[in-house]
């Protein structure tokens, strides 16, 4: 999970760069392409039984929603600083918590309450809204993280019949389908070397990273290995350093600091939650 983080934030970054020549879906297309080769691998290992699910509409759904949170995602990243755009994204697992209630009528303590209200206090002092301080495109940002919050609450939904591997296999089939509709309208063939060898290495990172993911789910729980994601904070930091010479502001990290503190404080309280059902 840990070298997945790191490969996925290197995947942002190279993103990041292409958005100065290329449209952002071609560039998301294009990551998605790695990760549809991912699954084609895991397909041709495990056989087609992979892409049995018990709720194809669920599944084609979430694969919608992926396209959507990446897309709003490299668009505003475009714009704000990477590490940056990775704090504002934390405010997921928030979301989750929120439309879990609503939606799936999942019980929600007072404890968890408080840290919903704290995360988003800290993404707040992130974003600064009215302040100027953070361009407009974090709002594009804030939605990508929502839609991605909306897929995770269709996961636990699939959780009970379908694996995790059909889940991921459905996410990247349709996602990347989505994007081939409005590709032709976007499409700008690559002039530099640059270009392809950027667009080439993060679709290999990318299929790269989610097979590591996917082990990983495979190998722990998902809420053992959930808070290797906060990870990515740490590499969007020296991505951004490295290569746009941007680093966050005292406020910025005060915000992601809270934001990873409540963070860690939730998926805690669901792993505790989920150890005494188990018992």
């Amino acid at each position: 999970m840990a070298v997945g983080m790191f490969l996925f934030s290197g995947v942002d970054a190279m993103a990041k760069l292409l958005t100065e020549t290329l449209h952002p879906v071609q560039i998301v297309w294009c990551r998605q392409l790695g990760l549809l080769f991912g699954v084609m691998v895991l397909i041709a290992i495990r056989g087609r039984g992979v892409l049995r699910s018990a709720h194809p509409r669920l599944q084609i759904g979430r694969g919608a929603l992926a396209a959507c949170s990446a897309t709003l995602f490299i668009v505003g990243v475009g714009f704000v600083p990477l590490a940056d755009a990775v704090a504002i994204t934390f405010v997921a697992p928030f979301m989750v918590t929120v439309m879990g209630a609503l939606v799936l009528r999942e019980p929600v303590g007072v404890r968890r309450w408080a840290a919903v209200t704290v995360g988003f206090i800290g993404t707040l002092i992130v974003i600064r809204p009215g302040m100027g301080v953070i361009h407009p495109a974090a709002g594009l940002i804030l939605l990508a993280a929502c839609a991605f919050a909306l897929r995770q609450v269709l996961s636990r939904v699939l959780a009970g019949e379908d694996g995790t591997q059909t889940t991921v296999a459905y996410t990247a089939i349709v996602s990347w389908t989505i994007l081939c509709i409005p590709l032709p309208f976007f499409w700008q063939t690559p002039t530099t070397w640059q270009e392809i060898a950027l667009l080439a290495a993060m679709a290999v990172m990318a299929a790269v990273a989610e097979t590591l993911v996917i082990m990983a789910l495979d190998a722990a729980q998902a809420v053992v290995v959930a808070p290797v994601q906060y990870s990515l904070l740490l590499w969007g930091t020296l991505y951004g350093f490295f290569i746009f010479g941007q680093l966050p502001d005292g406020w910025t990290w005060l915000g992601a600091l809270i934001i990873v503190a409540s963070g860690l404080y939730t998926l805690n309280r669901e792993r505790l939650a989920a150890k005494a059902r188990a018992g």
